[in-house]
């Protein structure tokens, strides 16, 4: 675990602790509210999805938990509970919705709960004592802009949170993980934010059955989330399979083109590209020698930067064609088609995931699967010397940081 992701469960921690042995002291207050509204957050936690970028998402029960928060009043009654008790709630339903997922070894994923449970927290904290003046819990027009304002304030809390994590892991720029945060999370973010403030107005006139009656949309949404998600990761499989073809067939080294992939977006999330971007990489990089397969005698290891230039257009032309028989992978096959040529000179320039590739791969025809720092260095040395016309200066540099940044990892 990063020492964020560390820092973030025991800052929830704490909170949760505290937030117990207080209402240990005075005790929970609306017992039956109390008990929907953690069942509700205890689903979602059971049926939490995984988006793009493998960002852990459990939407219901950051509704469940938004609407406890921002409850004004359960039928005719109104809602009295304190902010310490909605993280209380939260953080039992979450735990409890955890167990099972504990039970058949999967991750408990303790920092996506505990980044949600802070964001709950601080809708709670500035809500629970507006909710008991009368201004507010007697007109919804009063109340409606705060409770939208606190939701966004919740989504982007729990944006930040997820981005400075990132960062970290990756590792990426801050700015750059927090817009591709802000991006993967909107579309959910929307929809928990709409279900949450129904759940809270609606209480008021239909009870606890306006807990459950608007889940069901947000279900809806998660499912459909999940199908794109499953879409998207078969699709990813697919392209990584077709890239073996390569391998199989003896063109080029094993675990070739997985290495210039994994290398290829290394470097352009050190470059600052967003995801859309890196994904696109990532797969021209997968692909990015399946013209090979034309040939009629293999490349010797299939090392592309040991042939001619016209060889290694010949090779990129016959790679992007493949690609674009697919019909939807017009810019990958772009991208494929200009690895070829070199950074300076060509107009219009090579686009940057294009001059990325072909550093990488040449990067890796030098070393291959060698662990040797000399052989490494000589590489990028020789790559160095031919950056004024063939390799981008930027590149390359971007390249022997994480090159280096992988030497100390394995030291």
């Amino acid at each position: 675990m990063d020492s964020g992701q560390v820092l973030v469960i025991v800052a929830a921690g704490l909170l949760a602790v505290a937030a117990i042995a207080q209402t240990a002291v005075v005790g929970i207050v609306q017992v039956g509210d109390a008990v929907a509204f953690g069942s509700l957050v205890a689903l979602g936690e059971l049926l939490r999805i995984t988006l793009p970028g493998n960002r852990e998402s459990a939407p219901i029960a950051a509704a469940g938990a938004l609407g406890y928060a921002l409850l004004l009043g359960m039928g005719e009654q109104p809602a009295v509970h304190s902010a310490l008790q909605v993280i209380v709630i939260t953080a039992g339903g979450m735990i409890v919705g955890a167990l099972p997922h504990v039970a058949a070894g999967r991750p408990a994923k303790l920092a996506g709960m505990a980044s949600r449970l802070i964001a709950v927290a601080c809708v709670a904290f500035a809500f629970r004592p507006l909710a008991r003046i009368p201004e507010i819990r007697g007109h919804w027009w009063a109340a409606l802009p705060v409770m939208t304002l606190l939701v966004v304030l919740a989504w982007f809390v729990d944006a930040v949170i997820g981005a400075l994590i990132r960062t970290e892991e990756l590792p990426a720029r801050f700015s750059v993980a927090l817009w591709d945060e802000l991006r993967v999370q909107l579309p959910l973010g929307v929809a928990v934010g709409a279900s949450a403030l129904l759940i809270a107005f609606s209480s008021e006139v239909m009870g606890l059955a306006a807990v459950w009656v608007f889940t069901g949309p947000l279900l809806v949404t998660q499912v459909a989330f999940r199908r794109y998600v499953g879409i998207r990761s078969t699709y990813l499989e697919t392209v990584r399979a077709l890239s073996r073809m390569t391998e199989v067939g003896g063109y080029v080294e094993g675990g070739h083109s997985r290495r210039v992939s994994v290398l290829a977006v290394a470097v352009g999330r050190e470059l600052g590209m967003h995801e859309p971007e890196l994904l696109e990489l990532e797969y021209a990089a997968l692909m990015h020698d399946i013209g090979q397969l034309s040939l009629r005698d293999p490349i010797p290891g299939g090392a592309t930067v040991l042939v001619s230039s016209a060889d290694q257009r010949r090779i990129a032309e016959l790679g992007a064609d493949v690609i674009g028989q697919a019909g939807v992978l017009d810019q990958v096959a772009d991208i494929v088609r200009r690895q070829s040529e070199p950074a300076r000179g060509a107009e219009p320039e090579p686009p940057a995931a294009s001059r990325i590739i072909r550093a990488a791969n040449a990067f890796d025809d030098l070393v291959g699967n060698s662990a040797d720092r000399d052989r490494a260095s000589a590489a990028l040395e020789r790559l160095r010397l031919g950056t004024a016309a063939e390799y981008d200066p930027g590149v390359v540099e971007a390249l022997s940081r994480v090159v280096g940044r992988r030497a100390l990892s394995r030291a």
